[in-house]
C-alpha cells in the first residue's frame, strides 16, 4: 500500500548516482533525509545490476506519522521504522538468487557511553571514587564497542564477531584490527587465559595493522 504521498522513483536516483562526478561501483552513497529509503533501495537495485559494492549511509529523524495514515495502519509510528522496513523488502526482492549483499546495520544517535570528568573542586575524594567505572549505566556491551569503533576510526560495518574465553566474552572487530572484554569483573585466575585466548585468536586473523585490545578499568 501506498505509505508515502510522493516516492521518489527508484530509476531516477539510480541515474544520479551513476552520473555524479568520478562515480564509481564502490562508492558510498549518504542521504541526509532517507525518508521511506529510497536511495538505499537504488543502491542495492544498481548492485544487483552491475555487480557493484557500493554501499549507502541514510540517516532520517524518527519523525511521527500522522493518525490515520496508511502507515499508521500498517503499524509504523515513525518514518525512519517505514525506511528500516522498506530496505528489508527491497533486500529480499533483489536478492532472490543469492548473490546480493543486502545486510545493514541500523544505529540511533545517543549520547556518549563514557562517565564526563566533572570534578567537584571541594571533595576532589569523592569526586575520584565516584569515576573508578567510566562508562554509565545501563549501558549495554554493544553500544560501548560501536563507541569503541567510532573512537578508533573504525568503519561500523566490519565484521565483528565474538568467542568464549575463560567464561568470558570476547570480541573480535574487522579481523583482529581491535578486541575487546568489556565483562565488568576478571579474577585473577582468568587473566592468563583470557590473555593467551586473544593472543591465539589474533594469530589465527593475522590483521595487517596495530591491533588494540580494551578491557574496562574497574574490571
Amino acid at each position: 500500500k501506498k505509505v508515502f504521498d510522493f516516492p521518489k522513483p527508484v530509476p531516477l536516483i539510480e541515474r544520479c548516482i551513476q552520473i555524479a562526478p568520478n562515480a564509481s561501483d564502490d562508492d558510498i552513497i549518504l542521504d541526509f533525509f532517507a525518508g521511506s529509503g529510497s536511495t538505499a533501495h537504488a543502491v542495492l537495485s544498481l548492485n544487483q545490476k552491475d555487480n557493484g559494492k557500493r554501499r549507502f549511509i541514510c540517516i532520517q529523524l524518527p519523525e511521527k506519522v500522522e493518525d490515520g495514515t496508511e502507515a499508521s495502519k500498517a503499524g509504523f509510528e515513525n518514518i525512519a521504522q517505514i525506511a528500516k522496513e522498506r530496505i528489508r523488502r527491497a533486500g529480499k526482492l533483489l536478492n532472490r538468487g543469492g548473490a546480493l549483499d543486502v545486510g545493514f546495520k541500523c544505529f540511533s544517535l545517543s549520547e556518549t557511553n563514557l562517565r564526563v570528568w566533572n570534578p567537584d573542586a571541594t571533595d576532589l575524594e569523592e569526586s575520584l571514587l565516584s569515576h573508578q567505572d567510566h562508562l554509565l549505566d545501563g549501558r549495554s556491551e554493544q553500544d560501548i564497542l560501536y563507541e569503541l569503533l567510532l573512537k578508533r576510526g573504525v568503519d561500523l560495518a566490519v565484521p565483528t564477531e565474538s568467542r568464549e574465553v575463560s567464561g568470558k566474552t570476547v570480541y573480535s572487530i574487522g579481523y583482529g584490527v581491535l578486541f575487546a572484554c568489556l565483562d565488568e569483573t576478571i579474577a585473577k585466575d582468568q587473566v592468563e587465559g583470557i590473555a593467551q585466548g586473544i593472543v591465539e585468536w589474533h594469530r589465527e586473523l593475522a590483521p595487517s595493522s596495530d591491533t588494540h585490545v580494551f578491557f574496562r578499568d574497574s574490571a
